[in-house]
């Protein structure tokens, strides 16, 4: 009876010039929260830009390190949140992720990745700068980026946290996240993340700080459902 009910749908759909469509798909799960800090975390410190007044004027206001932004709640800003393990054989992270260098400063601080994925880095500023990832687990480069000079094309084939620096000028710093998974998020400037698409399953969740280290926690994902993951780091000073 069923397979003469679908064999008709299948006829009229036929006759109206339609396509019958394909049953709703849930997009997955999905887990969300939260990263504060206990203790005392490290005071920002001033960045002189004195040496580069292009970059001054970019700035109407004083420009600190980024190594440890927190903010109201004791909320910390640019930790990577990734699923460690659970999510075996998820399609790869094709988009390409576009990292740029303006006002003297790397934009975002922290980029994430996932391995073989495409990465764009610009020079937006009127000067050379210098890009130097100090790879330990993928290959190191050192390459010189002109005023003008077309973006820089790559993909690293490892995972690893490479930190980042500009041999022009110093005060430049960044992170790399480069990661085995689809699934990472960079916490905003409340704390925040949210980790989407999850098939049912249980998962390793992971929140990385370059100075405030990691933590990870175990979510089982049922459905379509958000569930919750809050982390609290603690902060380290200088």
């Amino acid at each position: 009876m069923i397979a003469r009910f679908s064999a008709l749908v299948a006829l009229v759909a036929l006759a109206s010039g339609t396509t019958p469509r394909e049953p709703h798909r849930p997009a997955g799960g999905t887990i969300s929260g939260k990263v504060t800090f206990t203790g005392t975390p490290p005071k920002a410190k001033p960045i002189d830009m004195s040496k580069e007044p292009n970059c001054v004027t970019q700035h109407p206001t004083p420009v600190t390190t980024e190594d440890a932004v927190t903010g109201p709640g004791n909320s910390v800003r640019y930790v990577v949140v990734y699923i460690a393990a659970g999510d075996q054989g998820a399609a790869p992270a094709t988009d390409t992720v576009r990292y740029d260098q303006k006002g003297c400063q790397y934009i975002p601080h922290v980029a994430a990745m996932q391995v073989h994925q495409p990465l764009t880095i610009y020079n937006d500023d009127p000067h050379s700068h210098n890009i130097h990832p100090l790879a330990r687990v993928n290959a190191e480069w050192n390459k010189s980026q002109p005023k003008g000079a077309p973006p820089i094309r790559t993909a690293w084939d490892e995972p690893e946290f490479i930190a980042l620096k500009c041999n022009v000028h110093p005060w430049m710093h960044g992170y790399f996240a480069v990661l085995s998974t689809p699934h990472f998020a960079v916490t905003d400037s409340s704390g925040a993340f949210s980790l989407s698409g999850l098939p049912p399953g249980k998962y390793t969740v992971t929140a990385w700080h370059e100075r405030f280290g990691t933590q990870s926690l175990e979510v089982t994902i049922a459905g379509s459902e958000t569930k919750p993951a809050n982390f609290v780091l603690t902060a380290r000073p200088y």
